[in-house]
């Protein structure tokens, strides 16, 4: 306990010589110095703290939970809605274009430009619904999966502080896998198998 008191004495009598150094330097050392006595501090107290590090594979536990399910399903459906509607859309171009090709020649100039520019505008449209659809498509996952995010957020926050650790990390994240798998007690906490 003695030697804590003068640890912590030390480390403020340090400190305080650092920022009087501070006072009396140019900017460029006085940032090099701040930065220097801000690692100093925070490294003062993640030394207090120990550090309990998990893992869980987020993979895994999407693969188990039927919200995810349900959430693809509705996806699903309306993905191919919009593949059909821009399938009829193609079909219609496409039968116009034959149409315009195989009369083409039959046609006068203001007849030909008239088809031409409906062509245009038909392309255009299916384009123009493409776009809105993969937009609609990916806001609609974004809607449905937000809730989903959010249960597995909270059962890993209640997990992390029931069992004291300091950092969870995705299993894909992390470059080394360290520290303890949690899935199984996050499984636990959302009732899962």
């Amino acid at each position: 306990m003695h030697s804590a008191i003068l640890n912590k004495e030390f480390r403020k009598e340090l400190i305080i010589n650092i920022l009087k150094q501070i006072n009396n330097t140019n900017t460029m050392k006085k940032t090099i110095l701040l930065l220097a006595v801000a690692l100093f501090a925070s490294a003062a107290v993640f030394a207090q703290k120990p550090v309990k590090l998990g893992h869980i594979d987020a993979q895994e536990l999407l693969k188990i939970m039927p919200e995810v399910d349900s959430a693809q399903k509705v996806l699903q459906k309306e993905q191919k809605e919009a593949e059909s509607m821009l399938e009829t859309m193609q079909a219609e171009l496409q039968t116009l274009y034959t149409e315009y090709q195989n009369k083409r020649d039959q046609m006068s100039d203001l007849i030909k430009k008239a088809k031409e520019a409906e062509l245009q505008d038909k392309d255009s449209r299916i384009r123009q619904f493409s776009e809105s659809a993969a937009k609609r498509l990916q806001e609609r996952n974004d809607e449905l999966f937000a809730p989903i995010q959010e249960k597995i957020k909270n059962a890993i926050a209640k997990v992390a502080k029931a069992n004291g650790y300091t950092y969870i990390f995705t299993s894909g994240a992390a470059l080394y896998e360290g520290g303890d798998d949690v899935l199984p007690l996050v499984k636990k906490e959302m009732g899962l198998k």
